[in-house]
């Protein structure tokens, strides 16, 4: 969700993260040839990392198309030196679509930089007009301020905090690390920094109160929204689909090495690539068997090694679906192959839009906005029951298991779900037929309820009403593993929960059911058609979990901030209690929000500016006097503001961001 003319009461937990991992075993050869130190970089050592560069986000319902142009991703060493580059794009910038990558993993390319420690990152990121790219979903939420599938004109986006001349203009993006990196051959290291597309300073969507039937101006601010996520399992990441051209295929046939390639945005008819200046190997599995797909024969085939494709393959294109070793290696679990690029592509890949069970269907929805009916099949004659898969990476059996076929399993796909499907006959008219469905990811989300010492329920609500669900959740098994403690590192089992603005303060162990249960419970009654406010949360689930065998399970919850509607400051913000009380859009009893102060856990405050048809978004320090007396003047009588947080047992709002306005009142 974005902050815009009327929140919704359905938090949505949205993030775009830059993942870089070190890895020890399987580059200890290279590593310690000596001497190398990465271009640009000034750390002195004898040895290098090689770090894979990952790109991963989370679910919009709002939005089809979230275009960046990434330049660069610098690391900045303790003690002082020239930042470390681990990413350059190619002329012209790496354009990504957040809006696709659902905690997925978009691999750019592997970087070779020197042992050491690192204090933080600066993302560099295109922001010339045209740079940053909006489309519409085709089903946005209620009150949304654009009408549905629809392309943002760059004319109506505005880059915040940009620098350089005309045709040059980027933002770098500034990430101070809670704790330092330490990169080292000798162990695994991982680094994730998180942009959260829901925060209300990501994107902010203003019309004047003076003309409500304006076009929104957006805001886009790609500074304040950023912090560091820790990974705690490199086998655990789940890695979008990869495109590329083979390069080679390696004399053992263990391997094929391809030119990454990324589809060119905004997305055309046929679908052309667009080159990274990076290349990834992909080792078959020998155990287990990858799945081939030829798309130009329409022929399946499960290999362990490219001996039968040698003569064929070199220069084609390629989708590959992959997981990662511990040692760092990719393997291949599924790949798809044809001398067309838009053959590979052409088969959709996005969130599920609609479930439609009476006509056997479902709606997915495309990087245009727009959106394709799949039909599931049953088998018969020739034709064989569509199978759903569930990417687990760490599993590698799991990883290739279909967890369901036909019809039958239908009923277990819910809207927002994150899938790419592998179509019968893409040149077919619509509805496609789906040979397979990937769910990459399978996230609920909405209003936390029923929680108890074995599950709790999750209930959602869309702008198709058709599209809600009411979905009990059980925790995994208390014998599951679940990652690692991102302060302690040390193994977790079981549930685990966080509340969002402190993703390092993980909540897991005997007590962490019985943590959350209370933690779920506070409500604040605001009355009229917005009545009560509840915990908000998002899990992503995990399918044949022990608790849970046929069926979806929660591994992990993250309390996520609930949006009140936007309001109107009726008593006016106090330092001194650090409270103050606002009424809301449909709501008949007042709202008071509690204020933090407190360096390290303060409230976020952002002042939303428009003056002459310029809208800029500012932060304010609270932990400072300068901070706090902005704050007090913001929230003066009668100001309107954003409040998004999390309800207490006192019937108070515990404020995790707070948007005031100032110029031009909003409508």
């Amino acid at each position: 969700m974005t902050n815009q003319l009327h929140p919704s009461s359905n938090s949505k937990f949205k993030i775009f993260s830059l993942t870089t991992v070190g890895l020890a075993a399987a580059f200890m050869l290279t590593a310690c040839g000596g001497g190398g130190t990465s271009s640009g970089g000034s750390v002195a050592t004898a040895q290098s990392a090689s770090v894979p560069v990952v790109i991963s986000d989370a679910s919009s319902e709002d939005w089809a198309l979230i275009g960046v142009k990434l330049l660069s991703i610098t690391l900045t060493p303790q003690g002082g030196g020239a930042p470390v580059t681990v990413y350059t794009a190619p002329s012209g910038g790496t354009a990504v679509n957040l809006a696709q990558l659902d905690q997925l993993g978009e691999l750019l390319g592997n970087a070779s930089i020197p042992e050491g420690t690192y204090t933080g990152a600066t993302i560099t990121i295109s922001a010339n007009p045209g740079d940053v790219q909006l489309t519409v979903s085709e089903d946005p939420e209620s009150g949304f301020a654009e009408a549905a599938g629809t392309p943002i004109p760059s004319s109506r986006i505005q880059i915040q905090h940009t620098q350089g001349a005309t045709g040059n203009l980027t933002v770098p993006v500034k990430v101070s690390f809670d704790a330092p990196l330490v990169v080292s051959t000798m162990q695994t290291n991982a680094l994730n920094l998180e942009f959260d597309l829901s925060h209300p300073a990501f994107l902010v969507g203003h019309v004047p109160a003076t003309t409500p039937t304006a076009a929104p101006i957006w805001a886009v601010n790609f500074k304040g929204p950023v912090k560091r996520k820790h990974v705690s399992d490199i086998i655990r990441l789940v890695l979008r689909h990869a495109y590329g051209s083979v390069s080679s295929i390696s004399s053992d046939n263990t391997s094929i090495t391809i030119a990454k390639l990324l589809p060119h945005l905004p997305i055309a008819s046929p679908e052309t690539p667009d080159a990274t200046n990076q290349s990834l190997t992909y080792l078959a599995d020998s155990a287990n068997g990858t799945l081939f797909f030829d798309l130009d024969t329409h022929q399946r085939s499960t290999i362990r090694d490219f001996s039968s494709l040698a003569s064929s393959l070199a220069g084609k294109y390629v989708r590959v679906a992959a997981r990662y070793q511990e040692n760092g290696s990719l393997i291949a679990t599924r790949i798809y192959a044809s001398t067309n690029f838009n053959s590979v592509w052409l088969s959709p890949e996005g969130h599920v839009l609609h479930v439609d069970a009476a006509n056997n269907r479902i709606s997915v929805t495309d990087e245009t906005g727009h959106h394709h009916w799949i039909t599931v099949a049953d088998a018969n004659g020739s034709t064989a029951a569509t199978s759903f898969y569930f990417r687990t990476p760490s599993n590698a059996l799991s990883d290739t298991t279909p967890i369901g076929s036909g019809t039958a399993f239908l009923s277990n796909i819910k809207r927002g779900f994150k899938v790419h499907v592998q179509v019968a006959d893409p040149l077919a008219p619509e509805p496609w037929v789906a040979q397979s469905i990937d769910i990459e990811t399978a996230p609920f989300d909405g209003k936390i309820s029923a929680a108890t010492s074995t599950g709790f329920t999750y209930t959602r609500h869309f702008a198709s009403s058709s599209d809600d669900y009411v979905q009990p959740l059980t925790f995994i098994d208390s014998s599951t593993a679940n990652g690692k403690d991102p302060l302690t590192n040390t193994a977790i089992s079981g549930f685990k929960y966080w509340n969002f603005a402190y993703p390092t303060l993980v909540d897991s162990g005997t007590s962490a059911i019985s943590d959350f249960d209370a933690a779920v419970t506070g409500t604040v009654d605001l009355g009229g058609s917005v009545g009560a406010v509840y915990a908000n949360g998002v899990s992503y689930a995990k399918w044949g979990d022990a608790a849970n065998p046929n069926g979806w399970s929660a591994p992990w919850t993250v309390l996520t901030p609930t949006p009140l509607p936007r309001g109107t400051v009726t008593t006016a913000f106090s330092s001194a209690g650090n409270t103050f009380q606002m009424s809301v859009v449909g709501g008949t009893n007042l709202a008071t929000v509690d204020v933090s102060s407190t360096p390290g856990s303060a409230t976020l405050v952002y002042q939303v500016d428009r003056t002459n048809g310029v809208v800029t978004v500012n932060p304010e320090d609270i932990t400072t006097s300068s901070g706090m007396q902005a704050l007090t003047n913001g929230l003066a009588l009668n100001a309107k503001v954003n409040v998004y947080g999390v309800p207490e047992s006192n019937g108070h709002f515990r404020a995790y961001s707070i948007t005031y306005f100032t110029g031009v009142t909003p409508n």
